[in-house]
């Protein structure tokens, strides 16, 4: 068997070098790109508040809004209540809230709740009986916007509005901010959907 010369050896050894860093450089450019985009998109999020529309005129859904987005929220949307998932935490913000949405004449509701904590069935029914109820339209909210905020938007779809499970289930998504991945300790959320499927009358899957 010929053995290569050592022109040849120094020739591939070469060849591999040169090839390596371009494709470590391809995907070190490659990283650096998602994280631009991953950046900006939670750039984006935080300055519109995370404020989407969860069902036209009845149902929306944002992270902690500031007294002014209260009042900018009121006068757009009409909104009637403020269902809060962070729960009466007696902190700068949540006391800024409450005497703002009392002076715009909006019901506050307090609904403490764990984004890295499945949700129980039964205080899953009560969020949804709470949500029924209250006067709409109706704005939901925590403190990004994404995780708790997600699980209740979806539960609104699936046991209020009657939609299908892929429209549900599209409130928790990372369109929201939401990482619906094992990995994520706010996967929890979507552990809570996936027990309520039978009760949602959606085929568990």
């Amino acid at each position: 068997m010929l053995q290569p010369s050592c022109f040849e050896t120094f020739m591939t050894t070469t060849i591999a070098s040169r090839q390596f860093p371009r494709s470590g450089k391809a995907a070190l450019s490659f990283v650096v790109l998602l994280f631009l985009i991953i950046g900006s998109y939670a750039l984006y999020l935080k300055a519109t508040n995370n404020f989407h529309t969860v069902v036209a005129g009845e149902v929306y859904r944002s992270s902690q809004p500031s007294p002014q987005a209260m009042v900018d929220f009121s006068k757009r949307y009409g909104i009637k209540t403020i269902i809060d998932l962070r729960g009466g935490t007696n902190s700068q913000r949540w006391n800024a809230e409450v005497e703002q949405a009392k002076a715009l004449g909006i019901e506050h509701i307090d609904f403490p709740m764990s984004a890295y904590k499945e949700l129980s069935p039964e205080r899953a029914k009560e969020l949804i009986q709470v949500m029924k109820d209250a006067p709409k339209p109706l704005l939901i909210h925590c403190l990004s916007g994404a995780d708790r905020t997600g699980l209740a938007s979806a539960l609104y779809l699936a046991a209020i509005s009657k939609t299908d499970e892929k429209v549900a289930e599209g409130q928790m998504s990372i369109f929201y901010g939401h990482i619906a991945l094992p990995i994520s300790r706010a996967f929890a959320m979507d552990r809570t959907f996936e027990k309520l499927e039978s009760f949602l009358g959606f085929r568990e899957s």
